[in-house]
């Protein structure tokens, strides 16, 4: 049997169509797989964000939220409308534009109502994004993220803390 010298084999020898179909195939289930993978699994689902809305306060769900301020200050929000960071507001991946929700910090049982105006984060498996404002009020600002759980409230629960 003669032996191949892998030394002299062309570089820019193209693979088989068998290999090429092989790899397609392979990065066509990459971002399914990874994007899954990236989600905090607490992560509720559109319909499961509606039933709680419907039933007044629920827990919608816990994790590591961060801030963000004055670098965003008056850009335009996935909402719309202009980010101030001195408003109660909020970056959430999924919940309704203007869904007002409590946000407390578990380390220290502080806690906020903010109101949902924005997209994110857009960092690890972070749950949500607060302004400046909302962070100071729940004393996270010194550490930068916090452990929380958010809470959708129905517009009676808001009437209610105000």
């Amino acid at each position: 049997m003669a032996s191949i010298d892998h030394r002299s084999a062309r570089k820019d020898a193209k693979p088989s169509l068998a290999t090429r179909a092989a790899l397609v195939a392979f990065a066509l289930a990459l971002p399914l797989g990874s994007a899954q993978a990236d989600r905090p699994s607490s992560a509720p689902g559109v319909g499961d964000i509606t039933a709680a809305i419907g039933r007044g306060i629920a827990t919608v769900q816990e994790g590591v939220v961060s801030w963000y301020g004055a670098q965003f200050h008056n850009r335009k929000t996935a909402s719309g409308e202009r980010f101030d960071s001195g408003a109660l507001t909020m970056a959430h991946p999924s919940l309704p534009f203007g869904t007002v929700a409590r946000m407390t910090n578990l380390r220290n049982g502080r806690s906020v109502v903010v109101r949902v105006n924005d997209r994110g984060p857009f960092v690890g498996k972070r749950i949500a994004d607060l302004s400046q404002a909302a962070a100071s009020e729940i004393g996270m600002m010194k550490r930068g993220v916090a452990r929380a759980r958010i809470e959708v409230l129905d517009d009676s629960a808001v009437a209610g803390d105000r």
